[in-house]
């Protein structure tokens, strides 16, 4: 991994802290991002954003672009979804994290975005990074579906490298010969990325699934390997959702999943600021 330079320990011994405004991603405090896989409608997106807000959870995930593997799948609602997005965060106080999807939308998603996400298909799209690279604004990193480490480093190499520092990685699982789930979640991945480099990385441990019955175990057991937060696809009525109902938390369950966060937190000597309000909630 000798190509590793501005991601790697030895161009900084110290761990990124990457700031969105007045919350932080790679302190001590674990970052929660939860929403939906796709903005559907204003209703859909409305009461998911009060639910999560109301558990403390300062980050909100949603697509309005949606790359599809089927052109017959649902596709996004495009700018519309982002102008819902901004509609939520300027209601409810929530980040907003979501996709952009190629180097023309750059420019379109910018205004509407805390965050930029580049999703597993974009990890090897260099040229895309590298214009991502020269906004000012922090990327989430996603690990591509077939990347190794070195590769997944590297990717963000392309974007340190024409100036932008701020990068956050993401591990959503990768594809194996396994067929019981929708990707296996590498584990490993994260505290072997904090040996190696000195960004922060969180989980996606609904991608890295693609069970729900699954997310709360290993979300537990991202922050427990020394994750710096996870993203959760949550939906209001995963049984209509138009994308990855199947992942996603249910509204409710959210409730019992943060408040086991939080006792791992402790365990693992972190913090999440969310227990004044959890104990209203629940």
């Amino acid at each position: 991994m000798s190509d590793l330079k501005l991601v790697s320990r030895q161009h900084s011994d110290h761990n990124s802290i990457i700031k969105v405004g007045s919350e932080t991603i790679g302190g001590e405090e674990l970052c929660l991002i939860a929403g939906p896989c796709a903005v559907e409608s204003e209703q859909q997106l409305d009461e998911i954003a009060k639910g999560i807000s109301d558990l403390g959870i300062k980050f909100m995930r949603g697509g309005a672009y949606k790359p599809r593997t089927s052109p017959y799948a649902f596709q996004g609602l495009k700018k519309e979804g982002l102008r819902m997005l901004s509609d939520v965060s300027k209601k409810y106080g929530v980040k907003i994290v979501t996709e952009v999807l190629d180097t023309s939308l750059i420019e379109e998603v910018y205004p509407y975005a805390d965050i930029l996400q580049v999703g597993s298909r974009n990890a090897k799209n260099y040229s895309f990074l590298k214009e991502l690279g020269k906004i000012d604004k922090p990327i989430l990193l996603k690990r591509g579906m077939s990347s190794t480490i070195n590769e997944w480093l590297l990717a963000a190499e392309y974007i340190l490298l024409e100036g932008n520092e701020n990068v956050i990685l993401c591990e959503r699982g990768i594809r194996t010969f396994d067929t019981s789930v929708r990707n296996t979640m590498d584990i490993a991945a994260i505290p072997l990325v904090k040996e190696l480099s000195h960004l922060p990385i969180i989980a996606d441990p609904s991608q890295g699934t693609g069970k729900r019955s699954l997310v709360t175990p290993l979300s537990l057991a991202a922050i427990a390997a020394g994750a710096d937060g996870l993203m959760i696809e949550v939906h209001n009525k995963p049984e209509e959702a138009l994308s990855d109902g199947f992942q996603s938390m249910y509204l409710d369950s959210m409730k019992e999943m943060v408040e086991a966060l939080r006792k791992q937190a402790i365990v693992s000597k972190r913090t999440l600021n969310l227990e004044q309000i959890i104990s209203e909630v629940i």
